[in-house]
C-alpha cells in the first residue's frame, strides 16, 4: 500500500513543535515575532579550541572574518560563541529551561522560540572577547561591544535586541546579526 501521507511543511513542522512546547500561536502573534526559515546554504566559519565549529551564511562567515580582522588590527579579539542553531536545538533549548520550571514568559524574554531565532538564519552571531563571560550583559562593558557599536555597521552587523526592544527579549548586547545589503563596504 502506498503512504499517501504528504510531508510536513517547515512552517506546519514549526506549528507541530511550538504545540508540544506549550507555545501557542497567539502569543507568537502577541509578541509579532518574525518567522526565520532555516539556511540553506552553510559554511563552517570558525573552529573554537574545543573543536566546535561555527556555521553561518558564506556571506556572513566572510563579513564575520573581514570585521575581526579589522578588530584585530584594532587590538579589539572578538569571539564567535555562537551562530547558526537548528529547530532542533532550539528546541532544545527551550525544552532544558522547561525542565527546569522557569515560566514560558520568562522563557521567552530569553530566548526565541524554534522557527523564530535569527539564528536560524547563519546571519546571527554571539560575540564574546577573552575576559568576559559569555552571552551576559557585561559584554557592554568591553573594548569589544564599544568597536562593535562603532564599526560593526559597516561591515554589515546590527545590533539584534538592544534594550526596550520591541519583541520583549531581554538587552543581549553579544547577540549581531548580518544584514546583507549594497552599501556594506567590509572594507577600511
Amino acid at each position: 500500500m502506498k503512504n499517501d501521507i504528504a510531508p510536513l511543511t517547515y512552517k506546519d513542522r514549526i506549528h507541530q513543535e511550538l504545540d508540544k512546547l506549550g507555545i501557542s500561536l497567539e502569543l507568537i502573534a502577541q509578541k509579532q515575532l518574525p518567522f526565520y526559515a532555516e539556511a540553506e546554504e552553510l559554511t563552517i566559519a570558525e573552529t573554537d579550541a574545543d573543536g566546535r565549529e561555527y556555521q553561518m551564511t558564506p556571506a556572513t562567515a566572510q563579513a564575520w572574518a573581514a570585521m575581526k580582522q579589522a578588530a584585530a588590527q584594532d587590538g579589539v579579539v572578538l569571539e564567535v560563541v555562537s551562530a547558526f542553531r537548528s529547530i532542533e536545538r532550539q528546541i532544545a533549548i527551550i525544552q532544558y529551561k522547561l525542565d527546569r520550571y522557569m515560566p514560558m514568559e520568562k522563557i521567552l524574554t530569553l530566548s526565541a522560540p524554534p522557527g523564530y531565532s535569527e539564528h536560524h538564519t547563519g546571519r546571527a552571531i554571539d560575540i564574546n572577547t577573552p575576559g568576559c563571560m559569555a552571552t551576559e550583559e557585561e559584554f557592554q562593558d568591553t573594548e569589544a561591544f564599544r568597536w562593535l557599536s562603532t564599526h560593526a555597521n559597516r561591515f554589515g552587523f546590527t545590533l539584534s535586541y538592544p534594550r526596550d526592544n520591541t519583541l520583549g527579549f531581554i538587552y543581549e548586547p553579544w547577540h549581531w546579526c548580518f544584514q546583507p545589503s549594497e552599501t556594506n563596504t567590509q572594507t577600511e
